[in-house]
């Protein structure tokens, strides 16, 4: 860009206001004027509904979390320099997620590729980072979930830990340290915080494949549910986890393409899913996540999609497509959901690099969810 007085290409940071001002009028009066000649734009087309007509619909598209302007406030000054540049120069945010957690209007998502843990704080309008620093640090974060205090448990599989952090992401404490976790990827709390369930992986060649249950303060082992196998109750290649208000454990068994649920005790009691195309089976089953109501929302990354089971394995409906463009609704490779106290829904994928939020139609308390029945 060139400067019609002086022939010289001015600095943009240290371009005076009152000129970025002037460009910027030009550049909107010169769009407007152009747009007067042409035919108009196509109205935006209304935000996905789930389920779609003639069903009465339940969940509604509300927003879309990518980076830290999704939730801050920009001063003029800085909507002026986007607009005159087309990108902010301080644009942080996704880069590859995975797990995600949400409650009170903060939603926290781990990032592998930055190896940090990403807090949209929508209530507060603010955005950070965390975990990229001593003694906090994280090589791998996978999974993640909240206590009722806020705190922020994270499963770091490189490092073979599980770090927790206050809700403003604080380093606590590291749990795992004494060799009880090999590879874990999925992390979930008991309703009253006190047994912290983590999903230990293994490996395609060995039979480690549990469920470690740790004190979630001193990360003392309690308990250790299931081994390798096909059987009830037993585990091939688990991903993650998620309790339930009434403390039913729900596993999400990758390589068994099911889902298992397990009693406050560690003892199993049903499960239900199986290898298939159609609603109600898996391919690539990963996420997982309960509502209020007891209701099971699992992320299947072949499908695209989020399916929500009632307490019973029964399918309620589906929520998402999926598509080769990012738009509202569509995914390419989710990989992570979780369900607020008010039965709001955050979707992570991967490949199009965003959250993305679905709220109940009918409005919900606290502590509520949507009655999906």
């Amino acid at each position: 860009m060139h400067s019609g007085m002086s022939g010289a290409t001015p600095v943009l940071g240290k371009t005076p206001a009152s000129f970025l001002i002037l460009l910027v009028s030009a550049a909107l009066a010169s769009g407007l004027l152009a747009g007067c000649a042409s035919t108009p734009p196509t109205p935006l087309e209304p935000p996905p509904v789930y389920p779609a007509p003639p069903d009465e619909a339940r969940f509604i598209y509300e927003r879309t979390l990518r980076i830290n302007e999704d939730v801050e406030g920009k001063s003029r000054l800085a909507r002026f320099k986007t607009m005159a540049t087309g990108r902010s120069q301080e644009a942080r945010g996704i880069k590859k997620p995975w797990g995600v957690a949400a409650r009170q209007g903060k939603v926290y998502v781990t990032d592998t590729a930055q190896r940090a843990v990403l807090l949209f704080d929508i209530a507060a309008e603010h955005y950070r980072q965390f975990g990229e620093d001593q003694p906090g640090e994280l090589i791998k974060p996978i999974d993640l979930t909240l206590a009722s205090n806020g705190d922020v448990y994270v499963a770091d599989v490189s490092a073979r830990r599980v770090k927790v952090y206050d809700a403003d992401g604080k380093h606590l404490r590291t749990l795992g340290e004494d060799g009880t976790l090999q590879r874990p990827t999925g992390v979930a709390l008991s309703p009253d915080d006190s047994h912290l369930y983590v999903v230990d992986l293994g490996g395609v060649e060995n039979q480690e494949h549990r469920v470690q249950v740790l004190d979630p303060q001193s990360g003392a082992l309690l308990q250790t549910i299931g081994k390798r196998g096909e059987g009830l109750g037993e585990f091939n290649l688990p991903v993650t986890a998620a309790t339930a208000p009434d403390g039913t454990l729900y596993v999400v068994d990758g390589g068994n393409f099911r889902v298992q649920a397990f009693g406050p005790d560690g003892q199993f009691r049903s499960s239900f899913g199986e290898l298939g195309r159609f609603p109600g089976q898996f391919a690539r089953p990963k996420g997982i996540a309960t509502d209020p109501a007891g209701n099971i929302y699992v992320v299947d990354n072949a499908f695209g999609n989020v399916q929500i089971f009632n307490s019973q394995g029964q399918l309620l409906m589906f929520l998402g497509n999926r598509g080769n463009v990012s738009l509202p609704g569509r995914f390419s490779l989710p990989v992570g959901v979780a369900v607020d106290e008010n039965g709001w829904i955050y979707i992570a994928d991967g490949y199009f690099r965003k959250v993305e939020v679905f709220r109940p139609i009918a409005a919900a308390a606290p502590g509520t969810a949507p009655n999906l029945e």
